[in-house]
């Protein structure tokens, strides 16, 4: 493969902090590469020396030559002035050029060519510059975070335009189906130093965990022979020959092994003091229209926009609901009319008496810029109560999220943008609420904090409502879905996101098959929960049979020992013990697991549908 860029010996500091330190790695034509890191250990940063916008300490940076690159930042910048054709390339009046962009556009759901930048959201504007970035059609492509500011519907667009042909690109993304789907390398920069995996995401989740494993048993080799050596050290005279000073020499080479700490957590945060009563919050018969609004040619029209109509839900106690649609469909509307924010037209919402919201919103909270961090969270509390007598400090909260006693009192201002996305969660969280809405959590977390956070979703003891665009995070959280599809239209679906696209695809190819016979009848029928009822309150269903009461049963039985495997598996996985060979098979194991506990739930959830 032709080397197209090569990166030797690269060190990059900022004071006292060193963010990489001689890293070294090459990306050749046609190859694919996701870089992850934990957030603020210079994964932007990186980007940015290899476009040319930052300066590095030492090193090299060679290109192929008359390489064309094409950088997509996470906050792009236009002149408010100009028109979004104007942004995404000079046409000079070129139709091909023209047409293409109007078709790259569309998929971003930018459709009028002519409008201003400035009137543009910043969502909308970071569309614009992702399409700037592709139509110039560049040699190696740099993206950071490019899935930020998409809905479902382009994300997966952005999936199969990225991986058809023979592109090259290096990406920073948290989107770990996209990783999966669209990567075929993945370097890790972790403690100063990069890792390449010449894999998938998953690849690399199976041999980084086979390199933790591996440093874990050097560094207790080294504890066991540096106990032996120090003995030595002490016992030594202090004038020594050559061949004591070489065992001296390595002596210190084998310290500073030693001392070394793997910052692995080993424990889930879990919280037994969270009271929820039986009593959450029903809508009934809520309806919402905004009157003028702009349409997707950027123009004001009269005619109203529905975000929801005469719709009812009674949400269940400790349910974990996730709210999926695309852009504009009214997500982020419907949280705020359950917490106050955004009135209602018509009907109510009532909330129960126990019920203390903790919300985090898409807009985040202003901080004051010059506070440390650690006060930031104990201006809230001091600790939060997890119950049977055990409390976590502000301090701990912060350590659990993955920030080091240095960086707790470091001033806010010094936190990177995903920093403070993860000091805001550390806020919201800190005040122990019991019903969580997260708006957005995953934009700019890294995987890490993505993986701490899932866990504590899952153990939570209270209920949950996540918007999100991340299929990977969605599917880990949720156990039910309300599918905004625009206009008032609202999918009841119980099951995760990726048993929803099972569904729908089905119900896609079926409602296809039918359109080209009208002779056929049937189709795949949505399982729908008794929560999506008619005003009147009334549910049609048919009695089971004999014989699917007992598949039901059977099923559940094979659902409950999937399930403890499956969490038998990932506690092994997780715990640091288990021997590479055991991993291995684990690992091989895991995704046979999930997609046989997929396909019986789905049909648990067909049969459940129509019990009596």
């Amino acid at each position: 493969m032709v080397p197209y860029l090569e990166v030797q010996h690269l060190t990059k500091s900022f004071g006292a902090l060193t963010l990489f330190r001689d890293i070294c790695f090459s990306i050749a034509e046609g190859q694919k590469v996701g870089l992850i890191a934990k957030n603020g250990t210079g994964k932007s940063t990186l980007l940015s020396i290899l476009s040319g916008k930052e300066g590095y300490d030492s090193g090299d940076i060679v290109f192929r030559r008359d390489l064309k690159v094409g950088m997509l930042e996470q906050s792009p910048a236009f002149d408010p002035e100009e028109s979004v054709l104007d942004a995404c390339f000079n046409h000079q009046g070129e139709e091909e050029k023209v047409l293409k962009a109007k078709q790259v556009l569309t998929q971003l759901k930018i459709r009028d060519l002519t409008q201003k930048m400035g009137q543009l959201s910043g969502g909308q504007q970071k569309r614009v510059a992702l399409a700037n970035v592709l139509l110039t059609e560049p040699d190696l492509l740099i993206l950071d975070e490019p899935t930020n500011h998409l809905d479902l519907q382009m994300i997966e667009w952005l999936e199969n335009y990225l991986a058809r042909g023979n592109k090259t690109l290096l990406m920073v993304t948290h989107d770990r189906f996209f990783l999966d789907r669209v990567c075929s390398v993945i370097l890790e920069l972790d403690d100063q130093t990069i890792y390449t995996y010449r894999g998938n995401y998953s690849y690399y989740l199976e041999k980084r965990q086979e390199r933790i494993d591996n440093k874990r048993a050097e560094i207790a080799r080294a504890n066991n022979l540096y106990r032996t050596e120090l003995e030595w050290m002490r016992r030594m005279p202090q004038a020594r020959g050559h061949k004591a000073k070489y065992r001296e020499d390595a002596f210190y080479e084998l310290e500073r092994v030693a001392r070394q700490r793997l910052e692995e957590r080993q424990l889930r945060l879990k919280a037994s003091n969270v009271y929820i009563g039986s009593k959450i919050f029903e809508c009934q018969y809520i309806s919402k229209t905004f009157g003028q609004m702009r349409n997707e040619k950027g123009e004001m029209r009269n005619e109203p926009v529905v975000i929801l109509k005469d719709f009812y839900y009674n949400f269940s106690r400790f349910e974990k609901m996730g709210i999926v649609g695309n852009n504009g469909t009214g997500k982020s509307t419907f949280i705020k009319m359950l917490l106050g924010i955004e009135p209602i037209d018509e009907g109510r919402i009532i909330i129960g008496e126990t019920v203390r919201f903790g919300y985090f919103s898409q807009e985040g909270l202003q901080f004051d810029e010059q506070q440390k961090v650690i006060d930031v969270i104990r201006d809230i509390a001091e600790y939060v109560d997890l119950g049977s007598g055990r409390k976590m400090s502000a301090s701990q909260l912060l350590q659990f999220f993955l920030f080091t006693p240095d960086q707790q009192y470091n001033y806010v201002y010094k936190l990177s943008g995903g920093e403070r996305r993860k000091l805001y969660l550390c806020t919201v969280l800190m005040r122990n609420p019991n019903f969580l809405v997260l708006d957005e959590p995953t934009n700019d977390l890294d995987i890490v904090t993505l993986q701490i956070l899932e866990e504590y979703l899952q153990d939570f003891p209270g209920c949950v409502i996540v918007v999100s665009h991340d299929r990977y995070f969605m599917d880990k959280v949720v156990d039910h879905l309300l599918v905004f599809k625009g206009q008032g239209e609202i999918k009841d679906f119980p099951g995760n996101y990726t048993q929803y696209r099972e569904w729908k695809a089905m119900a896609d190819s079926s409602d296809s098959g039918n359109s080209r016979n009208p002779g056929c009848s049937g189709g795949a029928q949505a399982p729908q929960g008794d929560k999506s009822r008619r005003r009147d309150g009334s549910v049609q269903k048919r009695k089971l049979s004999f014989k699917e009461k007992r598949e039901m049963e059977l099923l559940e039985r094979d659902i409950e020992a999937l399930e403890a495997e499956r969490h038998q598996i990932e506690e092994a996985l997780c715990g640091g013990t288990t021997s590479v060979e055991k991993i291995t098979a684990m690992s091989k194991r895991l995704p046979l697991l999930k997609e046989e506990l997929d396909e019986k739930s789905m049909r648990w959830l067909e049969l459940s549908e129509n019990e009596q």
